[in-house]
């Protein structure tokens, strides 16, 4: 038994290899160059994982469902960073009420509601046309290195993209 195991280890690490130079993993390296440049640390962490996956041969089991969930996980996620002052207590109904008297705290509930309608438009992109997703990453990565800016760019990216797309076929008919 143990035999087969080191057997299927070498395996994986054999085909890592032979995919090691492909064009795939030149690029995740050139993104890792970028982030090391930049010293983004989710663009690092994002590329070295992958390349673990790659090196180790789970890349064909593993990349489908990350492509296919990832964006959806890094919601929850998200939303659960969003919830814990409110978990925690940090956050209560009192501030809630409070924040209404402010015109910056209406201002950040418009936004906040604007931003999740493109969100929601840019998840329907990326699901309608998936090929639009790299020059998304690709302005995303670009912002993430030379701004340092958040890489939550593809998501709302793709959610301005479907309402300019939108208001062009309006405007074509």
């Amino acid at each position: 038994m143990k035999f087969r195991i080191y057997d299927k280890i070498y395996e994986y690490l054999l085909k890592g290899a032979t995919s090691l130079f492909s064009q795939a993993t030149l690029f995740l390296l050139l993104l890792l160059a970028i982030g090391l440049f930049a010293k983004n640390n989710s663009l690092i962490f994002a590329v070295v994982f992958l390349l673990i996956l790659k090196l180790i041969g789970m890349d064909s089991k593993v990349f489908s469902t990350i492509q296919s969930k990832g964006i959806n996980w890094g919601v929850m996620v998200i939303t659960i960073a969003v919830l814990a002052p409110i978990a925690s207590g940090d956050i209560g109904f009192k501030d809630l009420l409070g924040a209404f008297k402010s015109s910056y705290a209406w201002i950040a509930l418009i936004s906040g509601i604007l931003v999740a309608l493109l969100a929601k438009g840019g998840v329907t992109l990326l699901a309608k046309d998936p090929h639009i997703t790299t020059a998304l990453v690709l302005g995303t990565i670009i912002s993430v290195a030379l701004f340092k800016a958040v890489a939550v760019g593809p998501l709302i990216g793709a959610g301005i993209a479907y309402v300019a797309m939108k208001i062009v076929e309006l405007i074509s008919f």
